[in-house]
């Protein structure tokens, strides 16, 4: 049985990106969660959604495996991106579309 840490770091290898929420991509259990559910749905990547309220330890883990203590995180294509207002910057900016594009990951403009 791997642990959290390899649970975590295997999740982020075997998915080009990953966005650790509270709740799920159909059901995001907080503002931050829904509002980045929301851009990666309007921009239309693909993207594996794991719910760290099912699992605390692995909720706890996360922050230390990351050094980032707030929800929800990103990764793409391995590389820790940031949380919420990281994300909504970069989106209002073009940057998150070009950072998608440069790694290779279909997504609308």
């Amino acid at each position: 049985m791997p642990n959290k840490t390899q649970e975590i770091q295997n999740l982020i290898d075997s998915n080009d990106v990953v966005l650790f929420i509270k709740g799920t991509g159909q059901v995001p259990m907080c503002g931050f969660s829904a509002a980045v559910v929301q851009i990666f749905n309007r921009l239309g990547v693909t993207y594996k959604d794991i719910n760290v309220l099912a699992d605390e330890e692995l909720r706890s883990e996360l922050k230390i495996f990351s050094e980032w203590p707030t929800l929800p995180q990103v990764y793409v294509k391995g590389e820790f991106i940031g949380g919420c207002d990281i994300i909504k910057e970069m989106y209002a900016a073009g940057e998150l579309q070009e950072l998608l594009k440069e790694k290779g990951i279909a997504a609308a403009a």
